[in-house]
């Protein structure tokens, strides 16, 4: 019997066979029990698993969730009764709507990115979704295909966003509310689906008219962007017209205002003269009139450069030196000059000479009279 249940030694199987072969011969039900126990032990050991930094592990115990682990070293029944799944919660995935990138270059997806505004044109539109599993749970079990649902429910939330607004405000001025009203109602979208994604940013890649049109539509835009920039031109020199308009007029204004007051000034400084001469004159009129006499000449014979001269003076022999007349040459010479030197007889002649008082040209001549 031994012989029809053993192979015979020397035939074809290995050498560690034989050596179990005769081990078990040897030990009996002990050597079974010592298989057994190294078998559960190999079995038990196989529940041991690793989850990563940035990673979470969901374990379910007959298909149904259990637990979830943390990142290290960590334990669960073994298989079948329960299972592991890691699931990367750090890292940042992303999903296209309206395009996909094959070979490096965006390929557009037509049904996906022609979008209706609000002024019932069409736009294209091409948007890219950055997020995260924030749950591995309910990324794992509460929805199936996450990724996909995640697709469709952008593409809802951009469109809900588009028809809502007119196609200019879409392509250049709300272009940044457009990306924040679109990530705010996909957020919403997901938490109510418990799919245990989180957005972390919203993209726009293209926000323009249809390729059929887009030539077209382009010169418009352009067309109301130099309107923009012309009006923003005659506003700007409005706004520089304006102030130095009111400058002037405010100007103009002060300096009639101080004209007015420096006349009304002098007037009233006149009268309250006259006033005071008439009640001076009431006083004394001899002194008054004779006073007002000499003060008359005083402005008068102050301006006419008149010369008086004594009887007799015009037969002398210089009769008039117009000295007034050279008094400005010779101030321009005296500064042109350069200082005398020590030993010049004709420059300290000359100094003499000026510094020396006027004699009156005849001693015996009466006073002066006027011509």
């Amino acid at each position: 019997m031994n012989q029809n249940r053993w192979p015979q030694p020397g035939g074809d199987r290995p050498v560690w066979v034989d050596k179990a072969t005769s081990i078990i011969e040897r030990y009996g039900v002990y050597a079974y029990l010592g298989i057994g126990i190294l078998a559960l032990l190999l079995w038990l050991a196989t529940g041991i698993y690793i989850v990563s930094p940035g990673e979470q592990g969901v374990v379910r115990m007959f298909g149904r969730h259990y637990d979830t682990t943390d990142p290290g070293l960590n334990y669960r029944l073994p298989w079948p009764i329960q299972t592991v799944d890691v699931v990367n919660v750090a890292s940042i995935r992303r999903t296209e709507v309206g395009f996909r990138t094959t070979s490096g270059r965006p390929v557009a997806m037509l049904e996906e990115s022609l979008m209706l505004t609000k002024d019932e044109n069409i736009v294209d539109v091409q948007v890219l979704i950055q997020y995260r599993v924030k749950d591995a749970s309910a990324y794992l079990f509460k929805v199936q295909r996450p990724d996909e649902v995640l697709a469709s429910a952008a593409e809802v939330a951009l469109r809900s966003s588009v028809g809502r607004m007119r196609i200019d405000d879409v392509i250049t001025e709300r272009r940044a509310e457009v990306q924040t009203e679109t990530q705010a109602f996909l957020e919403r979208l997901l938490d109510s689906y418990q799919t245990g994604i989180q957005v972390t940013d919203v993209r726009l890649q293209v926000a323009d008219a249809p390729q059929q049109v887009r030539d077209a539509f382009h010169e418009v835009v352009r067309a109301r962007e130099d309107r923009e920039r012309l009006v923003n031109e005659a506003q700007a020199y409005m706004e520089d017209i304006l102030p130095r308009a009111r400058g002037v007029s405010r100007q103009i204004q002060e300096e009639s205002i101080a004209y007015r007051e420096e006349r009304v000034r002098r007037a009233r400084g006149e009268a309250s003269r006259f006033s005071q001469v008439i009640e001076e004159y009431r006083r004394a009129p001899d002194v008054t009139r004779e006073r007002m006499y000499i003060e008359s000449l005083e402005e008068i014979l102050a301006k006419p450069g008149k010369v008086i001269m004594s009887r007799g003076a015009e037969n002398s022999v210089l009769p008039f030196l117009p000295l007034r007349g050279m008094q400005a040459p010779v101030a321009a010479a005296k500064t042109e000059s350069t200082a005398p030197r020590s030993g010049d007889a004709s420059t300290e002649a000359t100094a003499r000479q000026e510094s020396a008082p006027r004699m009156p040209l005849s001693p015996s001549t009466p006073p002066p009279r006027a011509r």
